[in-house]
């Protein structure tokens, strides 16, 4: 991948992540597991942070190691081939707990912090 691919990757996480971390707001894991819409949202927002982690290349992943890739990576996959079997603690925990620091770090990652 060019240099320009992994910034629009990186990008993808950053505006995705930020979009999941707005959407549950001060919600709590119960407040989730009772909204099946805000399920569905968050869960697809969390796929495609993975999914553009996946298109970073190493080199960039490298650069940026303070990114948990294979972590990020992992939980896309676990929410795609574990469709059916989505733990929402899990889930409302990665929003709450993970994603503010690995918007940080993409924001450092970027430039913009």
């Amino acid at each position: 991948m060019s240099r320009h691919d992994d910034e629009v990757s990186l990008r993808d996480m950053l505006s995705h992540a930020c979009e999941a971390v707005e959407l549950l707001g001060g919600s709590t894991c119960e407040d989730l597991e009772r909204d099946r819409v805000r399920q569905l949202a968050l869960t697809r927002l969390v796929e495609i942070v993975g999914e553009a982690a996946n298109r970073v290349s190493e080199a960039t992943q490298q650069q940026c190691p303070a990114i948990p890739w294979p972590q990020i990576i992992g939980m896309h996959n676990r929410l795609v081939h574990g469709y059916d079997v989505i733990d929402w603690a899990l889930l409302w925990d990665t929003v709450t707990t993970d994603l503010p620091p690995l918007i940080q770090a993409l924001r450092q990652s970027l430039g913009e912090a």
